[in-house]
């Protein structure tokens, strides 16, 4: 993590820049999409960002684990000592451990509720157990806590224009959106993990089932039930990205950009699973960097538009609370690096 993000921030602790350090680190590691509209983010909200996304990654890769040597007991044995640590660690304000310890001081900074947190852990200990969901409701009730609530963690960071009551219906269904187009990208890849998270009756509708999506998976043989199928749950996560678009509107200005570039961003994966023929038993869809630098390039170009307009609201002796404004090159320059592959890693330096 960058000192200027930190010292933005007012985190001046050495082991506190440490830990906020640490969940940068996982969240450039794992979270392209994510990260990559963080980036356009007022630079004082960052790590905050990166805590949350730290902790979830952290809880998420226990559960998803595939190394044989870590057996179901072992996973949930690991589970049960991070619930405990989070527990303490959002008690104490502090923790031993961390990446529980950046959460902590996330939590108090923002007065995030920590029940958010506790639905949270209670989704990822069902992954232990539970291997698919017979109707959507099912997968909605196992989504409050594994997606709609890291909306919730998140709007406080974001800051609204509206109460915040107002606005949470909406960060929760956006927090289900980006986990319905992971959960169809990925589908493949949870299928080797026992999951299939897609809901049975939708598949079912469509003459599919786990030992179709199975024998496809194992033998990369297609057929036309799963594509129906796959597209009809296509349908259904952009119907809840229409459900949450409302909600952009009612952020702080300055950081619409950053949630409008992830909204986009994963609408874009499902773009890209649809052009590649619904093939994500077979393959990773992924949208092509060319279309990411352009987005991404686009939220840089509203982000100093906001902070332009913030600047003019504020009384002339607040300027200097206002973190400097990124420079943004010319789209054209962006583009021209995105044909050499390196578009969305450049735009990561110029949109600081």
């Amino acid at each position: 993590m960058t000192g200027r993000e930190l010292d933005a921030a007012g985190i001046t602790d050495p082991v506190l820049r440490e830990a906020y350090t640490q969940c940068r680190q996982l969240n450039a590691q794992h979270g392209r999409t994510y990260f990559l509209a963080t980036r356009l983010l007022p630079v004082e909200r960052r790590p905050a960002v990166h805590a949350l996304y730290g902790f979830a990654r952290w809880a998420d890769d226990i559960v998803d684990s595939l190394d044989p040597a870590v057996p179901p007991h072992r996973r949930a044995t690991e589970l049960a000592r991070l619930h405990h640590r989070m527990e303490q660690g959002l008690q104490d304000g502090d923790s031993p451990e961390p990446v529980v310890r950046a959460l902590a001081d996330t939590a108090r900074r923002y007065e995030i509720d920590h029940r958010h947190f506790s639905d949270f852990m209670a989704s990822m200990r069902s992954d232990l157990d539970v291997t698919d969901y017979p109707t959507y409701d099912d997968l909605r009730a196992y989504m409050h806590g594994s997606a709609a609530v890291i909306g919730l963690q998140m709007l406080p960071v974001l800051g609204t224009v509206v109460p915040r009551e107002e606005a949470a219906p909406y960060a929760a269904a956006l927090g289900v959106a980006f986990q319905l187009t992971n959960f169809l990208r990925d589908v493949g890849e949870d299928l080797d993990r026992g999951r299939v998270y897609l809901p049975a009756d939708l598949l079912r509708a469509h003459g599919v089932d786990r030992d179709l999506l199975s024998w496809s998976r194992a033998t990369g043989g297609r057929d036309p039930r799963i594509t129906e199928a796959f597209r009809a749950a296509e349908d259904l996560t952009r119907r809840v990205y229409r459900d949450a678009a409302p909600g952009l509107a009612l952020l702080d200005p300055v950081a619409r950009p950053c949630i409008r570039t992830a909204f986009v961003l994963y609408g874009g994966i499902l773009d890209a699973i649809a052009d590649d023929g619904y093939t994500v038993l077979h393959r990773r869809s992924a949208v092509p960097r060319r279309r990411r630098a352009a987005v991404a390039v686009d939220g840089a170009a509203r982000l100093v538009a906001a902070r332009i307009s913030a600047r003019r609201r504020r009384p002339e002796g607040h300027l200097a609370l206002v973190p400097p404004l990124p420079a943004v090159p010319p789209v054209s320059t962006v583009q021209g690096r995105a044909s050499s592959g390196s578009a969305a890693d450049s735009l990561h330096q110029e949109a600081m």
